[in-house]
């Protein structure tokens, strides 16, 4: 097959696996996500190799160069073989990496909330402590 010279925006973004459908990628380039040589771009944007495409993947920004064209989907490593990213995009992705590594698991700030299984077994050994008289409050004297 021979790859074509220009390609829609939306196709290659799908083929080289930014996103996982086409809907997606037009998604995402409609909300301005993603721009083509430092302008944003419509869908339908004709890319040729050479092209350098500004694109967010979740918080981090990735820079990625054109390098090839291809209409269908192909397998990871072949889609790669598609774009290089640049160094300053890879160098960013890295430091986002290790800050979340870094990052205290948000989970542990929580103080109170549901119990766990270990608690309530805990409130049921203390209501079995205290007796069926002192659950409730009402009393039989007027």
């Amino acid at each position: 097959m021979i790859a074509p010279d220009t390609l829609r925006l939306d196709k290659w973004l799908w083929s080289a696996r930014f996103y996982k459908t086409r809907a997606l990628a037009v998604e995402e380039i409609g909300r301005g996500r993603v721009e083509v040589n430092g302008q944003s771009a419509k869908p339908s944007r004709e890319l040729k190799p050479g092209d350098t495409v500004l694109l967010r993947q979740g918080p981090v920004p990735r820079t990625v160069v054109v390098r090839g064209l291809s209409k269908l989907r192909g397998p990871a490593p072949v889609a790669q073989q598609l774009y290089e990213e640049t160094a300053e995009s890879v160098a960013a992705r890295e430091r986002f990496a290790e800050q979340m590594r870094l990052a205290p698991e948000p989970a542990s700030s929580l103080v109170h909330g549901r119990p766990t299984k270990r608690d309530r077994r805990d409130i049921e050994r203390e209501s079995d402590r205290r007796g069926w008289d002192d659950r409730w409050s009402a009393s039989i004297d007027d």
